[in-house]
């Protein structure tokens, strides 16, 4: 076989070694798991958005990108970020509330599929689609990641205790907020087309300096909470501010002009789906 050939296997080792990582977190949460199997299950997902991370850079740098590595891509997703943190936070917080926990546990881990599902949909139709600067709805790692940092959060900060029956109410509405974002149209920044400017080097020092504040005067832990909160905060935000600007375009304008503008926009949510990680 030819050296060529061969480093098409290379970007696909890492999406495997991240479904590897994704199923070994539901072997930890089988049975009666306790706060350290779980700790251990949200650390494995955490490694798996790692290997996720990677494997479509390494395809763009060995110029290997292909369609089988795409659905490979999502077929792991449903795996590591959908089932695997579904089942995770069901048995951290979810299961003392009987058919109801199940059922939101579920709708995470469904409503990541529907998101993989779209993207999918979206591909075929516009394969050589332009890409953009937004994600449309919450990506499903970045959804998995939420989970999982709230979860590593609390067992460093009670040293391996369980969840609080008082907590287990607002894990269930973040699980729930988490699955319709991913199903939203809620637009949210790559930071892909970041450049270096005085601008977006005075906010990286404001997240450096606020991290370093979060870190010393309360726990380490809540750093990437923190972070992984202001992040969905952000894409709120924007999204409310785009809608009011639709809003206002169609009093002012009132035409059809607005409105072909507005089925523009519509087109390039389409082709900023493809930039799904």
């Amino acid at each position: 076989m030819r050296p060529h050939k061969l480093m098409f296997i290379l970007p696909n080792l890492f999406t495997v070694t991240s479904i590897l990582c994704g199923f070994y977190a539901m072997t930890l949460c089988s049975g009666e798991a306790g706060p350290t199997q779980l700790y251990q299950a949200a650390l494995a997902i955490l490694f798996a958005m790692f290997f996720d991370g990677f494997d479509g850079r390494v395809a763009r740098l060995t110029r290997t990108q292909s369609d089988f590595g795409m659905q490979l891509d999502s077929l792991a997703d449903v795996v590591s970020f959908g089932a695997a943190p579904g089942l995770l936070v069901y048995k951290w917080a979810l299961e003392p509330l009987g058919f109801l926990g199940l059922f939101l546990s579920f709708a995470f881990a469904a409503c990541g599929a529907l998101r993989l599902a779209r993207f999918n949909v979206l591909a075929m139709r516009s394969p050589h689609g332009g890409g953009g600067s937004f994600f449309v709805g919450l990506p499903i790692p970045l959804a998995a990641g939420v989970l999982v940092s709230m979860i590593i959060a609390h067992h460093a900060a009670t040293g391996g205790a369980v969840l609080e029956m008082a907590a287990r109410g607002p894990v269930a509405v973040a699980s729930t907020a988490l699955a319709l974002l991913m199903v939203s149209t809620v637009r949210y920044r790559t930071f892909k087309d970041l450049r270096l400017s005085p601008r977006s080097a005075f906010v990286l020092m404001v997240m450096l300096a606020s991290g370093v504040i979060i870190g010393t005067r309360f726990h380490p832990a809540y750093v990437l909470v923190a972070y992984s909160f202001a992040y969905l905060a952000f894409g709120l935000v924007e999204s409310a501010f785009l809608v009011r600007k639709h809003l206002v375009a169609r009093k002012l304008g009132g035409g059809a002009v607005v409105a072909a503008v507005l089925e523009d926009e519509d087109e390039l949510d389409e082709e900023d789906e493809q930039r799904v990680a």
